[in-house]
């Protein structure tokens, strides 16, 4: 069922995404996702990217929690590819805390990878839209490097994690938008950190990472 979004400005919004955002967010990031943010409620009528349940407090929600993984990210990272992106939650929204990092939105669903296109736009970034799959063998579009997956609300099948972790350096990292249960993990990988999602009792960002060698 399709939600009528609340109709925010700029400085409301941003004051809502400040409050609640573990970090501090600028004023260029802000008014990116404000971009984004309008772009969704025009497509969320037709396409029910943001449910029901989530329209009064989307910032905090969806905007505020993809900032969560903004601590986990490693400072050398350059490359993030999202898998399974919808909305853009949380790759998109990374992509405009941090410019720095060359983002890969990766959505198979047609219709949601034409509004991630259109809301990349309206927002100003950089980001690379694809209409793909990631399975074994990987989408030819991904980079050679992958210094950071995130993965939000998808349960990315073993076999696929491990086709994206023959793309990983040491130092490269998964991060989660997870429950209490871990994910299968193919060899190579292991649990890091886990970092919990505030207002949420059994909802975390997990990490995981490549197996140093000699362990």
């Amino acid at each position: 069922m399709s939600a009528e979004l609340p109709d925010l400005d700029l400085p409301t919004f941003a004051e809502r995404l400040r409050a609640a955002s573990p970090v501090a967010v600028s004023e260029a990031t802000a008014v990116a996702l404000h971009a984004h943010y309008r772009e969704l409620r025009r497509w969320n009528r037709s396409l029910s990217l943001v449910g029901p349940a989530a329209t009064e407090d989307v910032v905090e929600r969806h905007y505020a929690e993809a900032l969560e993984g903004l601590p986990l990210l490693p400072e050398s990272a350059e490359t993030l590819v999202d898998v399974g992106s919808g909305a853009g939650f949380p790759g998109l929204v990374l992509a405009a805390a941090r410019p720095d990092l060359s983002v890969f939105l990766v959505e198979p669903r047609e219709r949601r990878w034409a509004f991630l296109q259109a809301a990349n736009r309206r927002s100003g970034l950089p980001c690379r839209c694809l209409n793909a799959r990631v399975d074994r063998p990987l989408p030819p579009d991904l980079p050679e490097r992958i210094d950071v997956v995130t993965l939000r609300a998808l349960k990315l099948p073993r076999e696929a994690l491990a086709a994206l972790a023959t793309r990983f350096s040491a130092g490269s990292r998964v991060l989660i938008w997870a429950g209490e249960s871990d994910p299968e993990l193919p060899p190579g990988l292991e649990t890091g950190r886990s970092r919990p999602l505030p207002g949420a009792r059994h909802r975390r960002i997990l990490e995981l990472r490549p197996v140093a060698v000699g362990d």
